[in-house]
């Protein structure tokens, strides 16, 4: 309702508004009596004709008649009415250049020198490879470490890479990853693969995912190789080492045959376990095979000090032997004395031969009573 009010009250259609018959167009298009209301609208002194609607007051006469054109009528309206005054708010702009031209095609000229140049200079460290390629698809040449150049982006795209870095791929190590041994039986292993790039161009064009593929060939060469090695052999130190090296083997074949660019470093196991569901039993295995070596050690411990013993009682007997041979009857009767002398020093009586007499010489009495002297001398 306000906005029609106001179109009356800016259109002059006040009261009961204009007939529709008998009466002026407002907009020019018909006459009217000159006793009609509307003969007071028209300039005195001028052309007759209808008065503007579009002018300030309802069309009042101010001295001059505007334009009716919707252009001149907009022309100086905005978003928040009609604008005041001349200026209408601050604008920017650019200072201009001596001569009246813009500084705008100089700073354009100047952001695309300077991105090219940025775009264009790159430097390679000593341990990396750059690789240059045409819209980013289109393989160019390769960059060696220095200071290289190449055109600017994105004609040309460079992609830097260091290919002297060992990479490690860890398999196994988030959860369960059974294996078959060789015997039938099932080890849960983890492993760690290392890495680097061995040639850029093919380790970025050769295949689309060659992290994805380098960690399927890892798994396909550790199951066939401990498919063909046993499960003591795979826990023992001394397998396992075996096992990584056949794994390491067998990857940088079938990666070489892919022409993955890729270089294995080396594959390390770092966890074998039994299955969960049978980790009990297999820790009894564990402790009687514990015991059985602990056991065969003992053994094998004794069986070295006697054959110690044996190759020293060996070396004497030779020993002997050579002087038996040198003199004989000398050797026998120093063989007996101390023969005798072992077995007489065990005994506690002594029986000295005589002619027809065989005398009994209590020693043993005779020792103790030498022993008892000294002690009651010191007592005293």
């Amino acid at each position: 309702m306000q906005i029609l009010d106001g179109l009356r009250e800016r259109f002059g259609w006040a009261g009961n508004g204009l007939a529709m018959a008998g009466k002026k167009n407002p907009w020019g298009g018909g006459k009217a009596n000159d006793d009609s209301p509307e003969t007071g609208d028209r300039d005195p002194g001028k052309s007759g004709g209808p008065r503007n609607p579009w002018l300030p007051g309802g069309g009042a006469d101010d001295g001059k008649r505007r334009s009716a054109s919707i252009e001149d009528i907009f022309k100086n309206r905005g978003p928040e009415g009609p604008r005041r005054g001349g200026g209408g708010g601050p604008t920017l702009r650019l200072p201009e250049r001596p001569g009246g031209k813009s500084w705008l095609p100089v700073i354009l000229v100047a952001v695309a020198v300077i991105w090219g140049l940025a775009s264009s200079i790159h430097f390679i460290q000593p341990r990396e490879q750059g690789i240059v390629t045409w819209l980013g698809s289109k393989y160019e040449r390769t960059l060696t470490p220095g200071t290289n150049w190449t055109l600017p982006w994105p004609i040309q795209a460079v992609n830097v890479e260091n290919v002297s870095e060992i990479r490690r791929e860890s398999i196994g190590d988030g959860g369960e990853n059974l294996i078959l041994t060789g015997d039938q039986n099932l080890v849960d292993l983890s492993y760690i693969v290392r890495w680097n790039i061995k040639d850029l161009v093919q380790y970025r064009f050769q295949l689309a995912e060659p992290d994805e593929t380098l960690r399927e060939v890892a798994e396909a060469a550790m199951r066939a190789a401990v498919a063909e090695t046993e499960l003591d052999t795979v826990l023992s130190g001394a397998g396992r080492e075996n096992v990584e090296a056949r794994v390491s083997t067998r990857m940088q074949q079938i990666l070489d045959a892919y022409g993955a660019g890729i270089a294995v470093q080396g594959v390390e196991i770092a966890r074998t376990e039994a299955p969960e569901q049978v980790i009990e039993a297999f820790n009894d295995v564990l402790a009687a095979r514990q015991d059985a070596e602990r056991n065969l050690n003992e053994a094998r411990r004794f069986e070295q000090q006697q054959l110690a013993t044996a190759q020293g009682d060996a070396a004497e007997f030779n020993e002997i032997y050579e002087q038996y041979r040198l003199a004989p009857e000398v050797t026998k009767r120093r063989l007996y004395y101390e023969t005798m002398e072992q077995v007489l020093s065990k005994t506690d009586k002594t029986v000295i031969g005589s002619d027809g007499v065989q005398p009994y010489l209590p020693l043993n009495e005779l020792q103790r009573r030498q022993n008892t002297a000294p002690t009651q001398q010191g007592g005293q």
